[in-house]
């Protein structure tokens, strides 16, 4: 009996080891039925790393990579071998005035001729090397050309997450007005059935409660479409059908020049470094086609065996530039040289011409949610109780309480929408920098 007691202590401790696993792993997987929250940080790595326009236009990088393999190649050498005058019977047989006696082995060894032989191209001009160079500009301009879509699939990215933002925030303030105009309904209900108010009165508050389901309704069918379009940028596989997003929508402030972000962009914006790799990529091709101009030499080496002898028989060939020196391709590649450059000059400018249209943009989006911010929403809150409170005793008409209703949903309506204007203008102003990274 007694020594039977630790084993009995073990068992218990073993049964409440495993109730408290059950427990904790029955709570874990309570917390992850949840909806799974994605913030804008980790929208961005998703649609960079899933999104398949991005994925495929990645794969231009490895073919700009193989294309470098087949740049830096040597020619093949050719092998070449014929053996003729071989008989389609006995020598004896088919002419036997010729040859009498004559057996087939001593045909073949005395009267048939055989080449074998090896030729080779030998490039000139180091054309080879500048095949490479002219591969290796293009790859680093398909690079840059990569980042600039990064850069842009970045900038849908964020939009998409504002409006989403904007969209909850909407079904925020679309349920908060319905729940407290609900209330005023019933309070009108109980007043119009106390004779305090009449049924005219009753039915346009009850009419007006439309509008409110209304808003709530558009509201989620905003939130709606706008997760499903931002699932489909972030892939539509690699994210699951209940998410949502987290993060505040809120006013970020910004401080920092034109100037300042202008030099940020002529330092940062991919489509402009990729504009730069054009013009030396077009002068890698120029160099090429100079080397093109210049001729080949074909050098061969063969052994014959003719008649009975051996021979060793040694050539060399090389075209004559008297026409084709690649003329045209040598013209065309430098007037390219002079399109890239003006193609260059025309991003330069538009880098520029972006900054400043989104830095303008920001500033007026930032002093339009100042406005907002300064006291406007407390006025149209303030008004809005006052009239409620004033109009349930009797003290305003229906008609100003509905309107100052219509003020306060109008306004904050309208800020919540000024606010995603300016997070939308300040995206701009990252894509048009070309970093998120703005201070």
């Amino acid at each position: 009996m007694n020594s039977s007691a630790p084993f009995r202590k073990i068992g218990a401790n073993l049964l409440t080891s495993a109730i408290l696993a059950y427990a904790l792993t029955s709570s874990a997987f309570a917390q992850n039925t949840g909806p799974t929250m994605i913030t804008l940080d980790e929208a961005i790595q998703m649609a960079l790393q899933h999104n398949h326009n991005m994925l495929a236009m990645m794969t231009t990088i490895q073919q700009a990579e193989a294309e470098e393999i087949t740049a830096n190649l040597r020619p093949n050498p050719t092998l070449f071998a014929d053996w003729e005058y071989l008989p389609l019977g006995a020598p004896a047989h088919q002419n036997p005035n010729l040859y009498p006696n004559v057996s087939t082995n001593d045909y073949l060894k005395n009267n048939t001729e055989g080449d074998i032989g090896l030729s080779y191209l030998i490039e000139r001009g180091r054309k080879r090397q500048h095949r490479l160079q002219a591969a290796k500009d293009i790859t680093a301009q398909t690079r840059s050309l990569v980042t600039d879509n990064e850069r842009s699939l970045t900038f849908s990215t964020a939009s998409l997450f504002v409006n989403v933002q904007l969209a909850e925030s909407t079904i925020e303030l679309a349920e908060k007005d319905l729940k407290s105009f609900q209330k005023t309904v019933d309070l009108s209900q109980l007043r119009y059935d106390k004779g305090a108010i009449s049924e005219d009165d009753y039915l346009k508050i009850k009419l007006q409660l439309l509008q409110f389901e209304t808003d709530y309704q558009q509201a989620e069918l905003a939130r709606v479409q706008a997760l499903s379009d931002l699932r489909q940028l972030l892939g539509y596989e690699s994210v699951s059908p209940d998410y949502d997003v987290a993060g505040p929508f809120d006013y970020q402030p910004l401080k920092g020049n034109l100037e300042d972000f202008q030099l940020k962009a002529l330092q940062n914006r991919p489509d402009l470094r990729a504009a730069q790799q054009g013009v030396t990529a077009a002068s890698s091709q120029y160099e090429l086609q100079k080397a093109i101009g210049k001729q080949d030499v074909t050098v061969q080496g063969n052994y014959s065996h003719v008649n009975g002898i051996n021979a060793a028989n040694f050539l060399g060939s090389i075209p004559l530039p008297i026409f084709n020196r690649n003329q045209g391709e040598i013209a065309r590649s430098r007037i390219a040289i002079t399109q890239a450059q003006e193609q260059e000059k025309a991003t330069n400018g538009q880098a520029l011409t972006d900054v400043r249209d989104a830095y303008e943009g920001l500033r007026v989006g930032d002093r339009i949610v100042q406005l907002y911010r300064s006291g406007y929403l407390d006025v149209a809150q303030k008004d809005r109780d006052i009239a409620e409170y004033a109009y349930q005793r009797g003290a305003v008409s229906l008609l100003d309480f509905l309107d100052a209703e219509r003020n306060y949903r109008a306004t904050q309506l309208a800020y919540r929408q000024a606010l995603a204007s300016y997070l939308l203008a300040l995206e701009q102003l990252r894509q048009a920098v070309g970093t998120r990274a703005l201070q």
